[in-house]
């Protein structure tokens, strides 16, 4: 119904041929569905509803498609067409792998790849492609080949070579990912540094009034990230941190970066030290990270001290090496600005939805994924400075400290 609408981009995603057309023919299917007679066979109704969805999904607009996918989807159980609740099931867990929900793409494709192979033998393969990519959009790359492959050899058996080919094309893309994943093995670093370098190529932290122009380059390539991050960026206010303790770190802080700072990455680090250690000891930081996050870690295993202190003075968008920690939380220490300043430096994120800004007052906290989130610090502003503590977590599940999470950055 719109299929001639609709191609797959480099990482597989689904996206308009011609976006207007596409908004076009999606508007003619919601008159024909507001057309329908009451009374109708709802199953015409499922159908239009269906395709509505699954354009939507192909123009990012994410609450839209769940919303019309679910309810094709109910609409195929009321009738009884179990057939198109697998079909449906999958294009629904589409659109929640798109719009980064995987814990419930992750159950949707779950439950249709079972009906499909106990009840519907000809939609098996349709449910392991869907699958396997959402497999590999997660960094599980064996099973995602592993899926892939089923599906693949199903469709030799069909002697469909549309479908052999877009089968084949998964493959290469895992195959791809796999070689990547190895190399970076020798060298865990080299990801991290690959997708900085593509990030600072194509925006940067200095200049927020290109950002709603820069965003739609960096859309689709966000998304993987977001898909496999295992915390989510959270601005934590009111977290009842003593202002004592957080007092005695600014001191220690200020006192670690006049004596032995060192300058990284055009920011002021310094070792922690005594205030910083009772600090941990004395706040339960983990409890913090995981009731914020859902992420259950480890008290934190590192920390660094940050300024900044110039004008100007700003951190442009990056990725942690994996090893710093599943998780960071970053406290401000300290920050100052003239009175009446209404521009102040802020910590950035890039995720899927667009660039988030927080303005880290005294006290306040950020948790995020800092190998698999884009982060960074806006310029500061005359007479401002910042001072930070950050922690780095493990998770208490090894199975995600694996650097095979970090997909390589687009060629």
């Amino acid at each position: 119904m719109l299929d001639h609408l609709i191609a797959h981009d480099d990482n597989l995603r689904m996206v308009p041929t011609d976006r207007n057309e596409l908004t076009a023919a999606i508007g003619r299917l919601h008159e024909e569905l507001r057309a329908l007679p009451e009374g109708s066979d709802p199953s015409r109704a499922r159908i239009l509803t269906r395709w509505i969805g699954i354009g939507e999904m192909c123009l990012d607009h994410h609450d839209e498609a769940r919303a019309h996918l679910q309810q094709a989807l109910d609409l195929a159980a009321a009738i009884g067409n179990t057939r198109a609740v697998v079909t449906t099931g999958i294009n629904l867990a589409d659109a929640h792998r798109y719009a980064g929900d995987v814990q419930t793409a992750d159950a949707l494709y779950r439950s249709a790849l079972s009906t499909a192979r106990g009840r519907y033998p000809e939609l098996l393969d349709f449910a392991l492609q869907h699958t396997g990519k959402h497999l590999m959009e997660r960094g599980d790359l064996a099973d995602a080949q592993s899926h892939l492959l089923e599906a693949l050899r199903l469709r030799i058996a069909k002697g469909n070579t549309e479908l052999v080919e877009s089968t084949q094309a998964a493959l290469d893309r895992v195959g791809l990912l796999i070689s990547q994943a190895d190399a970076a093995a020798t060298d865990p670093a080299a990801p991290s540094r690959q997708w900085t370098a593509w990030l600072q190529s194509r925006t940067t932290t200095k200049t927020p009034d290109r950002w709603a122009e820069d965003f739609p380059a960096l859309q689709d390539a966000v998304r993987l990230l977001s898909a496999q991050q295992r915390v989510h960026p959270r601005h934590l206010r009111d977290q009842s941190i003593p202002t004592e303790l957080i007092g005695v770190m600014a001191k220690e802080a200020e006192q670690a970066i006049t004596v032995n700072g060192y300058l990284h990455n055009g920011k002021w680090n310094a070792a922690v030290g005594d205030a910083a250690n009772r600090f941990a000891e004395h706040i339960d930081l983990a409890t913090i990270v995981a009731r914020s996050t859902g992420l259950d870690v480890e008290q934190p295993h590192n920390a660094v001290y940050i300024a900044y202190l110039e004008e100007g003075q700003f951190l442009d968008f990056h990725v942690d090496t994996i090893g710093f920690g599943e998780a960071n939380l970053i406290l401000c220490l300290k920050h100052e600005h003239p009175t009446g300043e209404s521009k102040v430096s802020t910590t950035v994120f890039i995720t899927a939805d667009g660039y988030l800004e927080c303005a880290l007052a005294t006290g306040d906290c950020v948790v995020f994924d800092g190998a698999l989130t884009p982060h960074g610090r806006t310029p500061l502003s005359a007479g401002e400075s910042v001072t930070l503590i950050s922690f780095g977590f493990r998770a208490r599940d090894r199975t995600l400290r694996t650097v095979t999470n970090l997909l390589p950055a687009p060629a």
